[in-house]
């Protein structure tokens, strides 16, 4: 039996799958919601959660419990997405950069502001694609797995401290790029 959190799993023989089953229930909603947010495309989000769940179900007997259950499907998700990505000779294009717009720009009114909303989508994709991939793990799982810093030093394998480092330093460098292009 291995605990969790406060949900407990049954590692025992034959009853794997039924705990299994329990926690797709549970965390199916969370994992398809993350994707989606990273894809922005209902199909390959549900495609990209199901092959989440199938690895998580192949590496479930390696989950020690040390972070929270969702992070470590998230973690998988990420991962499944970027090979997807890489797989199909995509970039960070193809990913659905509107929640961090979200932050900076404020409702799209008008036709100038649905273009100016557009530049500034392009930059963040171009910032993002630019940075280290730490500096680049760090934002994803921070902003579109909305995952606290605790969580995020666990997946990486990093300090606490330095997960909300490298997250400050990232959208410092975001903020400055923006704010001269832009004039934010």
């Amino acid at each position: 039996m291995l605990c969790y959190y406060g949900t407990m799993i049954q590692l025992k023989e034959g009853d794997g799958l039924k705990s299994f089953e329990a926690l797709y229930a549970e965390y199916y909603d969370k994992v398809y919601y993350f994707l989606y947010r990273l894809c922005g495309n209902g199909d390959l989000a549900e495609d990209l959660t199901q092959e989440t769940f199938l690895q998580a179900y192949t590496a479930f007997h390696r989950f020690r419990g040390e972070c929270e259950m969702f992070t470590w499907l998230a973690s998988i998700g990420k991962h499944v997405y970027f090979r997807y990505l890489k797989k199909n000779k995509l970039d960070l294009d193809s990913a659905n950069l509107e929640l961090v717009v979200n932050t900076y720009c404020e409702g799209c009114v008008d036709p100038e502001e649905h273009m100016r909303r557009k530049d500034i989508e392009k930059a963040v994709r171009t910032i993002i694609e630019g940075i280290p991939k730490k500096y680049r793990d760090v934002v994803m799982l921070r902003i579109y797995a909305e995952l606290p810093f605790s969580q995020i030093a666990l997946v990486l394998k990093i300090s606490e401290n330095s997960a909300k480092v490298i997250y400050f330093r990232a959208k410092k460098m975001l903020m400055e790029v923006l704010k001269f292009e832009f004039e934010l």
